[in-house]
């Protein structure tokens, strides 16, 4: 799916058919793709949809899709996309050699090699380690994991407040972030040690805790999520409130840096900018949050979408916008240096048809 460009309006639209959902993009996203030389990759596992956002030759911003069940957490590195579905970790890579382009216009070609069965055991987010191994939120175990050839998962960390590992989901761990390729800060709704125990804490409690020591930097936050290390700070999102927070890793202190008009989940920060999800507060978990009433006293509504913003200002500066069938969004990864990306779908003609290989030597 192809965005066209308009020189009148401040916005570019496409329909999905595959979706039943318009997307709208922010006028001058196509220059910030551009300036920035960077593309991203967002998950919705509301539909089981991996998006890739460029921007081709022409200046049109482009959107490819495809599906994979459940989709949510991704790690992007040079030339591979890893990606946490319902039971299986999968590991995209580029097919294409330096130069080549797939269809004429997209220099990166992402093909599903290797899916590796872990359960449902609803992974979150995922990241890799010094030793290239996948570490992964195991939330139904309240755990830290990584794969393994012969179980489901090994577990390789577990916050302090948990007496045992259980697929109760105690305390709704799902962040994780990742600074020199260790995992160095996760964050969960609650310190709960009871079944679904977070649930009840969803408006406070939330916290961020230090792997490498077990210690809780903050307890005030609100359905926190996805945290990230840059420049000597903490980032999360505090998903309860609508804000994106920088936070002292050694004292706690919480300082906003922008409200954004949804629940946020994922997080990736790119040239001094910071890109997130938002989605559109369902009833149930996300009802009679601080996000209700920050919304209502701004008049506003939520979005579903993804909104790139300046961390100096707070200001947002691009977006994209999602309406219609699709309402819930999860991660996002920029992917520095990939101009216009593509993949294939693991049950796709394509899939069956798209044979690559080395010659012989």
């Amino acid at each position: 799916m192809i965005v066209e460009s308009s020189d009148t309006g401040q916005t570019e639209t496409a329909s999905s058919v595959q979706t039943g959902t318009q997307l709208t993009v922010s006028r001058g996203l196509g220059d910030w793709l551009r300036s920035t030389r960077t593309s991203f990759a967002f998950t919705s596992y509301q539909t089981g949809q991996l998006f890739l956002v460029g921007l081709l030759a022409s200046g049109t911003v482009s959107f490819n899709q495809q599906n994979f069940t459940r989709a949510m957490g991704l790690c992007y590195r040079p030339g591979r996309l890893y990606l946490g579905g319902l039971s299986q970790v999968w590991r995209l890579e580029n097919m294409l050699r330096p130069g080549e382009r797939a269809n004429k216009q997209f220099d990166m070609a992402l093909v599903p090699r290797n899916a590796q069965t872990t359960g449902d055991v609803d992974i979150h987010e995922l990241g890799i380690d010094t030793q290239g191994r996948v570490i992964f939120v195991n939330t139904k175990y309240s755990c830290l994991a990584t794969l393994d050839l012969v179980h489901s998962f090994r577990p390789i960390w577990m916050p302090p407040f948990i007496s045992r590992l259980a697929p109760e989901d105690r305390c709704h761990l799902n962040g994780v972030a990742f600074d020199g390729g260790v995992p160095r800060f996760v964050t969960a709704v609650s310190r709960s040690d009871i079944v679904t125990g977070w649930r009840e804490r969803r408006h406070e409690g939330g916290v961020l805790i230090e792997v490498e020591t077990g210690r809780i930097v903050t307890d005030q936050l609100s359905m926190p999520h996805s945290p990230r290390v840059h420049d000597g700070a903490v980032y999360a999102l505090d998903s309860g409130r609508g804000e994106i927070v920088r936070i002292d890793p050694e004292g706690g202190e919480r300082t906003t840096v922008a409200f954004c008009p949804g629940f946020l989940r994922g997080l990736s920060i790119h040239a001094g900018h910071a890109l997130v999800t938002v989605s559109k507060p369902r009833n149930g978990t996300f009802a009679g949050l601080a996000l209700d009433e920050a919304l209502r006293s701004r008049d506003a509504e939520p979005w579903c979408g993804v909104l790139v913003v300046n961390l100096a200002s707070g200001d947002i500066v691009e977006w994209v916008k999602l309406e219609g069938f699709i309402s819930e969004l999860f991660d996002v990864a920029v992917m520095p240096g990939v101009v216009c990306p593509m993949a294939i779908g693991p049950d796709t003609i394509e899939a069956r048809s798209t044979i690559s290989f080395d010659p012989l030597l």
